[in-house]
């Protein structure tokens, strides 16, 4: 049998459509399969299931390695694209930015500057300012001027007066006084130079001369039955004429439980009789009203110092009194005073 000559092998395309077989292409797939189309003439692969690729361990060799890729026109490294241009990339472009994509930037057009040492033209007579001119802010007013101060021998205001004492208010309309006040009135005639109420409490202003019979008739009286001296201090006006102190006497009855108060007004000199003899607690009250103030109680048991020495000098609750030492009322140097009573003490001790 004789050998019959052999064709060299066709490729797919080169074959007739007889011979091409019936299998679809991968793009051809797709328009097969769509809806209406009918079943595929080759069984479709099934769909692979991969897992997500993982993430980098360290982002920062990922944004360099996104941003080594390098521009074709520059040779400089891409930044990596924004969320707000991937969101804008997929739009078209309009028709004005189509327009101008061709066209080269023009530069800005620039004002001549004028030639060193020109002056600005002036404005003709009658002309307006420029409306710049107009719209600059106003200049703040100017601070209003400082009255001239006073010279240095002109006298200032005078100071307010001292005070000369606490006002004794009156008792008010309607309000009638104690009986034990108005059988006083009655058993020792002036022995009450004036009443005062305040805040509940009366107050008997009694002059010095009718001191012992005013307490004697308070301390005895079956109405009064003031057996308790309860205290005994003073206040010190020196700028008062008629008494430079008020010596106060504060009363309390334990039988019949009310109070009462005696004020006495007594010159720096003058003197004032003691009430030991009506209550004889007011002996240590007297001498601590002598020693601070130096109130002239004449008829005490024992009238001396109770706190301070008793060669002290003056009466250190006295509103004259200074502030820098006792050795300032007959000395000018304290240091005198001291340097005499060490003398003294050593006196005494040879």
């Amino acid at each position: 049998m004789a050998d019959e000559p052999k064709t060299p092998p066709q490729a797919a395309a080169d074959k007739p459509p007889a011979a091409t077989p019936g299998e679809p292409l991968k793009a051809e797939v797709s328009r097969t399969d769509s809806a209406g189309a009918g079943a595929s003439a080759a069984p479709t692969a099934p769909t692979r299931t991969e897992p997500a690729a993982p993430k980098p361990e360290n982002p920062a060799a990922a944004v360099t390695a996104t941003t080594s890729e390098t521009s074709s026109a520059t040779g400089q490294p891409t930044p990596p694209a924004s969320a707000a241009d991937a969101a804008t990339a997929g739009k078209p472009a309009s028709a004005a930015d189509a327009a101008t994509v061709g066209k080269p930037a023009q530069p800005a057009p620039q004002k001549p500057s004028p030639p060193a040492g020109s002056a600005a033209p002036a404005l003709p007579a009658g002309t307006a300012a420029p409306a710049a001119a107009k719209s600059a802010p106003p200049r703040p007013a100017a601070p209003a001027a400082r009255p001239p101060a006073a010279p240095a021998g002109e006298a200032h205001v005078p100071k307010a007066a001292p005070p000369t004492g606490p006002p004794d208010p009156p008792p008010p309309a309607g309000t009638n006084p104690p009986a034990y006040i108005a059988s006083l009135q009655a058993a020792v005639s002036g022995g009450v130079a004036a009443l005062s109420y305040y805040l509940g409490d009366w107050t008997i202003i009694v002059p010095a001369a009718h001191l012992i019979d005013v307490a004697q008739h308070l301390h005895d009286a079956p109405d009064a039955r003031f057996d308790y001296l309860s205290d005994l201090t003073a206040t010190d006006w020196p700028p008062r004429t008629e008494g430079r102190f008020d010596v106060v006497y504060c009363l309390y009855s334990t039988r019949h439980r009310h109070r009462v108060r005696m004020k006495v007004k007594v010159g720096e000199h003058d003197p004032l009789p003691s009430v030991t003899s009506v209550w004889p607690g007011a002996n240590w009250l007297e001498r601590e009203v002598y020693d601070m103030f130096g109130v002239n109680f004449v008829g005490h048991p024992d009238r001396r110092r109770i706190l301070m020495p008793e060669d002290w000098q003056g009466f250190p609750q006295r509103k004259d009194y200074p502030l820098e030492g006792p050795g300032e009322l007959l000395m000018e140097n304290p240091l005198d005073w001291l340097k005499l009573r060490q003398a003294r003490d050593e006196a005494e001790i040879e």
